[in-house]
């Protein structure tokens, strides 16, 4: 695989760019980055960016779009064409890093399912804080621009909206080894400041089954028309695309290529407040479908995790520093990211292909 990557890098002019993607399973800044300097064929110079990249297939193709060189890794669903790493494997990272020699890593892997974080807490833990930890710490010994994503639920959600600069208060454990896992590291002595944290809210994007995101997974309840189903009507979210925070990570490191002070935390987030009851109701919309089973629910179960009410990000750093971008529209994002599971089949001749 690395032949390929030499093959393709000498083909471009001197402003090409590698990227490296990490795409894992398991869910769910900040010197001037040193382009390591290669040849190509005729003997110049050319810069060669190296990403890996936690995260979904959206971010890998905003990179390539751009005309960064891309190559994915995974772990339980990695693909002939991705390379297989688990984060969990301090030895995996280590010898990941040393073998590829990345400027840049952007971490978006966790266990991001709160309720599953409560139930499995050790393993969540695992992955979050101390899989987070050891990437933090080897991309700092190799030099490498760290863009960790992280989570508006590092907020207690009782005075929005928050900004960078607002103190972190997590209700949950999801919340916690968040922070834990990416942010703090980034205060200490031991790891250089030589990284950014991107907090974003509820993602949904492009999905192999509608039950890998929380917004998503809606649309089960939607179809089941034929029963009442209630749904959450307390707690305000804002669901926000993968695409975006795709172009999103793109701005951010290509402006960290060059300028050093993007660095520290960034939010990024749409702008549409709506909650769970109210997005089933829009995807029932945007579908014609029917809605009047959807029950809302006004007060939180006394048995569910503790989650904020409302943890509105203040995303005006981005803004200023024009790094941000126009959130899509949530009905016809949604609709995009949904019509592969209507009973139009032809689908699978187009998503994941």
């Amino acid at each position: 695989m690395m032949t390929n990557i030499k093959r393709a890098t000498e083909q471009e002019t001197q402003k090409s760019q590698r990227v490296q993607y990490r795409s894992d399973s398991q869910r769910r800044t900040n010197t001037v980055l040193q382009p390591r300097r290669g040849t190509t064929a005729d003997g110049s110079s050319t810069e060669i960016i190296q990403i890996i990249c936690q995260s979904i297939n959206q971010s890998c193709r905003e990179f390539q779009n751009s005309g960064w060189l891309v190559i994915g890794t995974g772990y339980r669903r990695a693909r002939p064409r991705l390379l297989r790493c688990d984060l969990t494997d301090e030895d995996a990272i280590r010898g990941l890093l040393q073998e590829y020699k990345p400027d840049v890593i952007i971490h978006c892997a966790a266990e991001r399912r709160p309720d599953v974080v409560e139930r499995h807490t050790e393993a969540a833990v695992n992955l979050n804080v101390h899989a987070t930890s050891t990437l933090a710490k080897e991309a700092a010994i190799s030099g490498a621009f760290l863009l960790y994503i992280s989570t508006d639920y590092v907020f207690d959600g009782r005075n929005p909206p928050y900004g960078e600069d607002d103190s972190p208060n997590p209700l949950n454990v999801y919340g916690r080894s968040k922070l834990e896992g990416g942010e703090r590291h980034y205060d200490t002595v031991q790891v250089p400041v030589c990284a950014a944290v991107l907090r974003v809210p509820v993602l949904f994007g492009e999905v192999e089954s509608v039950s890998e995101s929380a917004v998503t997974s809606l649309w089960l309840k939607v179809q089941g028309a034929t029963e009442s189903c209630t749904l959450d009507h307390c707690q305000q979210r804002f669901p926000t695309h993968t695409r975006d925070v795709a172009a999103v990570c793109r701005k951010l490191c290509e402006r960290a290529r060059q300028d050093p002070s993007i660095r520290g935390i960034f939010h990024f987030s749409a702008k549409e407040q709506m909650t769970k009851y109210e997005m089933a109701v829009a995807i029932a919309q945007a579908f014609s479908l029917p809605s009047n089973h959807l029950i809302p629910l006004t007060e939180q179960p006394a048995a569910s995790t503790l989650r904020p009410i409302n943890s509105q990000l203040n995303c005006s750093r981005l803004e200023l520093l024009n790094l941000s971008v126009e959130p899509r529209p949530f009905t016809s994002a949604i609709s995009d990211c949904l019509w592969p599971f209507t009973p139009d089949k032809r689908w699978r001749q187009t998503v994941f292909h």
